[in-house]
C-alpha cells in the first residue's frame, strides 16, 4: 500500500500534501466526545495560553467554559498550592516532635591553650512500628498525590491556572516557612 492509499484507507483526506483530519473531528473536541475510544482524539495544547473555553481540569466531566468557573478554579488550584506548601512544613514538625530514640554521645575535641573539651551531640531516630511514622507516611502519599495534581494543571499550559500554582505555592511558602525552627545545639562552637 503506498503512502496516498494508506492516507485513504485511514479515512483522511490528502490535499497538495496537507494531511486534515476526517471530516467529522473538530480540534477542540472535549474529553466527553473522546472516551468512546473511537477514532477522534482530544488535542492537548502544547503552548501557554490565556483563554477560559473548554479547559478541562483534571477529570473529564470538570471542564471550565465560563470566566466565573475560571475564576473559581483558580482559587481551588491556588488554595490547594498553598496547601502544598503548608503540608511539606507541618510533616517536617511532626518529624521533628516524633524523634523517640534520643542517644548522647561525648567526645574530646581540643580547646584553646590546649585544653581538652567535652563535644556532646545527639543523635535521634524514629521507630518503624509507630502512630507518628504511620502519620508521616500517610500524609507523604497525600503530598504526593497533590504535587502530581498541581503537576498535571500545570501541563495544561492555561497561564491563568499556571499563574494559580506558582502563587499558591509562593504564598504557602511565605506564610509556612517562617516557621521552620532552625536547630541549634547549644555545644556547637565556631571552628
Amino acid at each position: 500500500m503506498n503512502h496516498m492509499e494508506m492516507h485513504h484507507h485511514m479515512g483522511m483526506n490528502h490535499t497538495d500534501d496537507n494531511i486534515t483530519m476526517p471530516p467529522h473531528h473538530h480540534p477542540t473536541t472535549s474529553a466527553s466526545h473522546s472516551h468512546g475510544g473511537g477514532d477522534s482524539m482530544m488535542m492537548m495544547p502544547m503552548t501557554f495560553y490565556f483563554d477560559f473555553k473548554n479547559v478541562n481540569l483534571l477529570f473529564s466531566g470538570l471542564v471550565i467554559n465560563t470566566p466565573g468557573e475560571m475564576a473559581g478554579a483558580f482559587v481551588a488550584v491556588f488554595l490547594l498550592a498553598m496547601f502544598y506548601e503548608g503540608l511539606k512544613i507541618a510533616r517536617e514538625g511532626l518529624l521533628r516532635k516524633s524523634q523517640v530514640s534520643i542517644r548522647y554521645n561525648s567526645m574530646p575535641v581540643p580547646g584553646p591553650n590546649g585544653t581538652i573539651l567535652m563535644e556532646t551531640h545527639k543523635t535521634v531516630g524514629q521507630q518503624m512500628l509507630s502512630f507518628p511514622h504511620l502519620l508521616q507516611t500517610v500524609l507523604h502519599i497525600i503530598q504526593v498525590v497533590i504535587s502530581y495534581f498541581l503537576m498535571l494543571i500545570f501541563m495544561t499550559y492555561n497561564g491563568y491556572l499556571c499563574i494559580a500554582v506558582a502563587a499558591g505555592a509562593g504564598t504557602g511558602y511565605f506564610l509556612f516557612s517562617w516557621k521552620k525552627a532552625v536547630v541549634v545545639d547549644i555545644t556547637e562552637h565556631c571552628h
